[in-house]
């Protein structure tokens, strides 16, 4: 005899009994299909566990801005300090350091100055200024990429509208954006790096009371001698007249800016370039890694950390390249108050004074070093950077 069927409604309800056992026991009732669930627009309890942020207008919601700046700021912080001691012998090729300009122009010569630095301060003077160091690195690579990716936002808005020339942009703007906020600490840094003599005030106080407190020379004023009084000639209106205060922070600043348009720019254009050949489709079997489930919509996959590291790599080597001319000028104006009259040269000063004691290949003074040095920075950095976007959910 068939069961009742308020029976069988009763044992389908039943809690003990499985989905598999209730179908069992009521062969004549129709099975319900569940229809398929529609893709959450908020978060669920089961993707409460992996924070998500949905949908591209989060980019400038305030999660998405701490996030991308932590982020940020440890890509720098990790990718400085592994080429510390390779920096600061850039450094001292740059600004023409007297006891360090035999080593200067050879691969040797490389190893010959962290050796000198080794034996003379030991291991900590190869990370001499490296303090000032992360404390300007963490806020400038925070700023940076926290910048870019908001720049970008704005004009890239959709993904028609990306063209090497507006990643270009937002790389330039980017950059600019973070050097004004830290500018005064790079100096600080470069001068701390610059130091060589033992008994050098190398403090981080002492440091920025001195780059404060330094004058610059007066130059002298033109004499009108049919007048038979002191005049200023014409050529007085650009005279560097003696100050000293905040404005000695900002040494270089003018060319920091030109060489940041070159530098940044063309490091964000390379990257995300290299990146999308990498993800091309006839590659992205050995390249990417599957899309993490706490992915943004739309984001593009993973690329593997050698893939990752090497689009990095490539994007410093062309961005070094493009502004170094601009870097050593740069420097050269940073460590004025060091060396020589104390007098504040210009960009144009400056860069007649490397020309004559140089020629042209005094642009390129330590370049060796800077590839040597920016291939496993930028690799670093942006591997850093993008391994914390995925951690983040961003």
């Amino acid at each position: 005899m068939p069961p009742a069927p308020a029976l069988l409604s009763h044992a389908s309800s039943m809690p003990g009994l499985s989905s598999h056992e209730s179908r069992e026991a009521t062969p004549d009732v129709p099975r319900r299909t569940r229809p398929q669930r529609e893709p959450a627009v908020c978060p669920t309890d089961d993707e409460a566990e992996v924070p998500r942020l949905k949908g591209k207008q989060n980019k400038r919601s305030l999660e998405y801005v701490w996030r991308s700046g932590i982020a940020g700021g440890m890509a720098g912080s990790v990718a400085k300090t592994i080429v510390a001691p390779l920096d600061r012998v850039k450094i001292l090729f740059q600004a023409h350091n007297p006891q360090f300009v035999k080593y200067t122009g050879s691969w040797f010569g490389v190893g010959g100055a962290i050796k000198e630095i080794y034996h003379q301060d030991g291991a900590m003077g190869l990370y001499r200024g490296h303090s000032a160091t992360l404390l300007r690195i963490f806020p400038y690579a925070a700023i940076k990429f926290i910048a870019y990716e908001q720049i970008r936002n704005v004009i890239i808005p959709h993904r028609e509208h990306e063209t090497p020339f507006r990643r270009l942009i937002s790389g330039s703007l980017a950059g600019v954006t973070s050097v004004f906020f830290t500018y005064p600490l790079e100096v600080i840094r470069v001068r701390m790096a610059f130091e060589t003599r033992k008994d050098a005030r190398t403090t981080f106080r002492a440091i920025c009371s001195q780059i404060y407190h330094e004058t610059p020379r007066q130059k002298p004023l033109a004499t009108n001698y049919a007048s038979g009084t002191a005049a200023v000639a014409a050529t007085a209106v650009n005279t560097v007249t003696p100050r000293s205060g905040l404005v000695n922070f900002y040494r270089g600043f003018s060319s920091t800016l030109l060489g940041m348009v070159p530098y940044a720019g063309m490091s964000f254009l390379t990257h995300d370039t290299v990146g999308d050949i990498l993800r091309h489709p006839t590659l992205a079997e050995w390249t990417t890694l599957p899309q993490p489930e706490n992915a943004m919509p739309g984001k593009a996959a993973p690329l593997r950390s050698w893939a990752e590291l090497f689009s990095g790599g490539v994007a410093g080597l062309i961005s070094q390249t493009a502004s170094y001319p601009l870097e050593v000028i740069r420097r050269r104006m940073q460590v004025g108050g060091a060396v020589g009259d104390g007098h504040r040269l210009r960009i144009g000063e400056t860069a007649r004074l490397i020309m004559k004691e140089r020629g042209f290949r005094g642009f390129f003074v330590g370049l060796t070093i800077g590839y040597v040095k920016v291939v496993p920075m930028a690799a670093a950095a942006f591997y850093t950077y993008e391994r914390f976007k995925t951690w983040f959910g961003i």
